[in-house]
């Protein structure tokens, strides 16, 4: 079959149009043959159709030039067989989506909690009986609340997350909401107390039951009083922030060439200490050019002149390049003038065809002659031949085979090579060693992959080989020329890589080139460094070193390498995952790891998915790649890695800098609200002013701070890694420091402010009195401080300059000036509404000077050695290994890694505090019925609800087979980019895809190196629904839908 697929081609399909009108293979013959593989298929195909000739004459289309292409038979088609695409996954309705938010456990207790609010506005119970059933039918409504809340919690438990900010984040919001908690209970019963000991001993009076229901109406009082503090105390616009955050960075990413697929992947990336980097197109530029060559005896450092070797030799080498190489590899004109030549298809047979043309011969000329159907067969690149052969047959019966592959490889299969007469000469091992020796290690060592050209005749006289024994049809070549090919290095990359060390990051390369190649280019890069003690090995001893006995991987040996490994050269897919999996679960460094990978191929899969962040290549990558990443490289550069490191560690010091500013607020809110509740029984604060406070600390400030650009001094400290926390001993010396100056005077404005301004005081004023001077003061007072801080707030390591970089950030600018304009409207037209009056032009120059005095005070506070400050405590730690009882620790054991987040959910108190942090926005809404009850109002805004969990999750694999049979890196390029064999039927797309493989399968059985589609190695698991894009399992070959980098966008924006 292979010898004759192609006869008769145009003649079948003519025919076949003359006489036979219909298509006679239906849509359901073909996914009936879909379904099979290997032997199965070529049964079906041979029982059904004879071969493949056959079934393309009943699908009317040729196997050398496709479809015909005229409209009205592509119309027919597409009606007979439907569009060759895979139909896009039906989008979700606005109500589907709110139907699913609505499960959440934290809406289901909201819903819970507004009912029993909404039922407490309109409480006014007329004697006790009714007093006593309401009050148990609001304990009725709360005992099943934990229960359901707790049962739905485990029938909803999130997906596995790998986030270190959300780990960071849950368990610093669990210590807030204790913190509030404690503190609105404090309130509550420091204001019951006082009520008590006021009512019946100062005052003396009795007990009375027919005063019942006043005495209820005031605990009720009391208690909103006390969710107003919690209110207050809870930083709720901290899920926005961090949504913010990671929205803006991705939206900025992309213009940096970071397609971001996993939101998390961007702060992930913040923390990576370790990037492991293939070398052709990411750290070079992937355009080969053949710079030395080895012909005719002489070493030349250029590209000779064609006159200066032999025409016999170059005759062979000019034939040997255009029909050993895929036809689909093509060197076109330049798209403008004065213009490099454009380079289509596997870079490196480019440069093979670039060297002809160098030597003034026109290789499409060997191709003309020597058309694609008429190879008698093709031994395709893999990582067990490491070679590409093509046999052609003669008209006298002989053949002659061309060979190319990796040059220390093929040439110990040579036997003979070509001098500079043009005659062959015995070629002894001695001197392959010579050649090995003066000629690849030169051209290795600088940096050029080397390539081998030969040759092999078959007599005639001989008889016909046994083309299945590649052992002895790969043997006795005739060495042609040995070529040293180079990608240059990417101009930005060295300083790309310096930045990542000075970042603390540890680049290592792991490629499928020659180790003195990888060497060399490694040390252009910078990621060997003159006098450092380095590792540079191959694949194979890197698994020897790493195997026990019994062929097992043993973590203790990876632990011996990796810290100085820095380039793994010969190496397979599976050495980059092991290696990968090595690093992340070692303990040999009291940080754990966090690890970044590319890759390109779809053996890459593994590795890409086990990465802490995955970086697949936009350019070269496969769609399995990319669909197995967590970050597509739209531009294959390393120095974009770089780019995202930047975002990445900007989004952490972005929800740092808001969560410095945002407790400050919270430190001095909570304060002056229990202060102003026990001491004067009446808030300074009014709830509608506490509503603009919260709006300003909330989702202006989330917007403020949120959105600051990264820069150039990120990268000049160690990442923070899992342990560090998020409010830092320097962070908690700003929140106090200015908490302290906000105090002192808030307090001195609310107890001596009317004799500094010469003003009627505002305390102990009426229920329904109207706004006062003092209190308006007091209000402008703390606002201006809070817009001032956020200066100050976007410094968190202790810097002065405040104000470096401000006007790079037109967001930040836009809101600082926005609320300062609203302010003055809020102050002079806000009236009983904001229960404040006009005040002077001296009064806004004191707030404008008082507030203005946080900047000031900033100064002071950043001179403070922090060192000094020992009773200062960090907060914001993840949840470390040690922490977590035993008894979950091995529930976990099965999970690629503990997700710290549901650690910390899984506690029983976090619950309720996370229900009360979410009650405020429903009991904002219930004051609006309460003002004859108590002045004291809700304080959060339905904007600052917002969430940032569910990331995607990654498609899973799994690797069916162990051995070593795995195209190396870099090297598999040749798989990926050339036709599987140059003897194969080529499928028309509308019908045949997937079927490329079966024309030269045989009846007999094959070479187990013939089929050397290495993509069966890896075969996708079905993936979980929700996700975009389809790879159904054993299709492994069949390429993905075209649009899947683009429907793999399904993250949280």
């Amino acid at each position: 079959m292979a010898r004759n697929s192609f006869r008769g081609s145009k003649r079948g399909r003519n025919a076949e149009t003359n006489h036979e009108p219909e298509f006679s293979c239906t849509l359901q013959d073909l996914r009936l043959l879909m379904e099979l593989r290997g032997a199965d298929a070529i049964t079906r195909i041979q029982d059904c159709y004879g071969d493949v000739n056959g079934l393309c004459t009943r699908l009317r289309t040729s196997p050398v030039e496709g479809l015909e292409g005229k409209p009205e038979d592509i119309g027919k088609r597409k009606q007979e067989f439907g569009q060759n695409v895979i139909p896009p996954k039906k989008p979700k309705t606005f109500l589907q989506l709110v139907w699913e938010a609505l499960q959440d456990v934290t809406l289901i207790i909201l819903e819970v909690a507004a009912v029993i609010s909404l039922g407490l506005s309109f409480y006014s119970p007329p004697d006790t009986e009714r007093q006593r059933k309401s009050k148990d039918g609001a304990i009725v409504e709360m005992q099943p609340l934990n229960a359901d809340g707790e049962l739905e919690k485990k029938k909803a438990l999130p997906k596995k997350e790998k986030s270190v900010l959300q780990g960071k984040l849950t368990k610093l919001a669990v210590q807030i909401g204790r913190a509030g908690l404690l503190m609105s209970a404090l309130t509550v019963i420091i204001l019951i107390t006082r009520f008590l000991i006021d009512t019946f001993w100062i005052q003396g009076l009795p007990w009375l039951q027919e005063c019942v229901a006043v005495y209820v109406q005031f605990l009720v009082k009391f208690f909103i009083i006390g969710v107003t503090v919690l209110v207050v105390a809870v930083p709720e616009g901290l899920p926005l922030a961090v949504t913010i955050s990671l929205a803006y960075s991705v939206k900025k990413m992309m213009k940096d060439n970071n397609l971001v697929r996993h939101l998390d992947a961007c702060e992930t990336m913040g923390n990576a200490t370790a990037i492991c980097s293939d070398k052709t197109g990411t750290l070079t530029m992937n355009r080969m050019t053949v710079v030395h060559t080895y012909i005719a005896g002489r070493h030349y450092k250029k590209v000779p002149e064609p006159d200066l070797i032999p025409t016999k030799i170059l005759d062979l080498l000019i034939q040997g390049i255009g029909v050993n190489c895929a036809y689909t590899t093509k060197i076109m004109p330049p798209e403008r003038e004065g213009g490099l030549p454009r380079q289509i298809g596997n870079k490196t047979e480019c440069a093979l065809l670039g060297l002809s043309l160098d030597l003034k011969r026109d290789y499409q000329n060997v191709r003309n002659e020597i058309p694609e159907e008429k190879l008698f067969k093709v031994y395709t690149f893999n990582s067990v031949r490491k070679s590409m052969s093509t046999v052609l047959k003669n008209f006298d019966g002989s053949y002659r085979m061309f060979s190319k592959g990796a040059a220390e490889i093929l040439l110990k299969k040579c036997s003979k090579i070509l001098t500079a007469s043009g005659e062959a000469k015995v070629f002894k091992p001695k001197d392959r060693e010579q050649l090995v020796k003066n000629v690849i290690e030169s051209m290795a060592s600088e940096g050029l992959r080397t390539i081998c050209l030969a040759y092999r005749d078959f007599p005639a006289t001989d008889g016909e080989p046994d083309w299945d024994n590649e052992a002895e049809i790969l043997s006795r070549l005739t060495c042609i020329a040995v070529v040293g090919i180079e990608d240059p290095v990417r101009p930005e990359v060295p300083e790309a890589i310096r930045k990542c060390q000075r970042a603390g990051i540890t680049v290592r390369m792991v490629t499928g080139d020659n180790i003195n190649t990888a060497r060399a280019i490694a040390s252009k890069c910078g990621i060997l460094l003159p006098g450092d003690d380095f590792l540079c090995i191959e694949g194979k001893e890197f698994n020897q070193r790493i195997r026990n006995e019994l062929g097992e991987v043993r973590q203790e040996r990876i632990d011996k390498i990796w810290p100085k490994l820095r380039v793994l050269a010969r190496s397979s897919p599976m050495d980059k995952h092991t290696l990968v999996k090595g690093i992340i679960d070692s303990t040999v460094l009291e940080q754990r790891q966090v690890v970044a990978v590319t890759g390109d191929g779809t053996n890459d899969g593994p590795a890409l998915k086990k990465a802490d962040v995955g970086f697949a290549m936009g350019i070269a990558g496969t769609d399995v790649a990319k669909e197995a990443s967590d970050i597509i490289l739209t531009d294959d550069n390393f120095s974009s890695i770089v780019k995202a490191v930047m975002w990445g560690r900007n989004v952490y010091d972005s929800i740092s800098k808001f969560l410095q500013f945002q407790l400050t607020v919270n430190v001095v809110a909570v304060t002056v609200a229990i202060t102003g509740a026990c001491i004067t029984q009446d808030s300074p604060l009014k709830a509608v002013q506490m509503l603009w406070v919260n709006l300003i600390m909330d989702t202006f400030a989330s917007l403020a701070l949120a959105t600051e650009p990264p820069t150039e001094a990120l990268l000049l400290r160690n990442p923070y890694g899992r342990n560090k926390p998020l409010i830092s001993r320097t962070m908690m010396k700003n929140i106090l420091g200015h908490a302290i100056y906000q105090l002192t005077l808030i307090f001195t404005l609310l107890f001596v402010g009317e004799k500094m301004f010469d003003i009627d005081c505002g305390r102990n004023a009426p229920l329904h009195a109207p706004p006062s001077e003092h209190y308006t003061i007091v209000f402008n007072t703390f606002v201006l401080m809070q817009i001032f801080n956020e200066f100050n707030a976007r410094k968190i390591h202790g810097e002065r300059n405040v104000f470096e970089g401000v006007f790079g950030n037109p967001i930040f600018c836009s809101i600082i000036l926005g609320t300062l304009i609203v302010q003055v409207v809020i102050v002079h037209f806000g009236g009983k509404a904001f229960s404040c009056v006009p005040l002077t032009l001296e009064q806004w120059l004191w707030c404008i000077f008082l507030g203005l005095g946080s900047l000031l005070w900033g100064q002071l506070v950043s001179s403070v050695p922090t060192r000094w400050l020992t009773f200062l405590k960090t907060a914001g730690h993840g949840t470390q290994q040690e922490e977590i009882p035993e008894e979950e620790l091995e529930e976990l054991n099965d999970n690629d890694e503990i997700d710290h987040a549901e650690m910390e959910l899984r506690k029983g108190q976090v619950l309720w505090c996370r229900s009360l942090n979410r009650i405020q926005t429903q009991i904002r809404v219930v004051n609006a019925f309460r003002d004859s009850v108590s002045p004291y109002e809700g304080l959060e805004t339905p904007e600052s609800r917002s969430s940032i969990h569910n990331f995607m999750t990654h498609p899973e694999f799994r690797i069916e087979d162990l051995e070593t049979q795995i195209p190396l890196i870099d090297e598999n390029e040749d798989e990926d980019d050339a036709p599987t064999k140059r003897n194969s039927i080529i499928p028309p797309p509308l019908t045949l895809t997937g079927l490329s493989n079966l024309s030269n399968l045989q009846p007999h059985p094959s070479s187990p190196n013939q089929n050397n589609n290495a993509l069966e190695r890896i075969i996708p698991l079905h993936r979980d629904g929700s996700r975009s894009g389809l790879i159904p399992p054993n299709s492994a070959g069949l390429p993905p839908c075209p649009g899947s980098p683009l429907h793999s966008l399904e993250t949280s924006l």
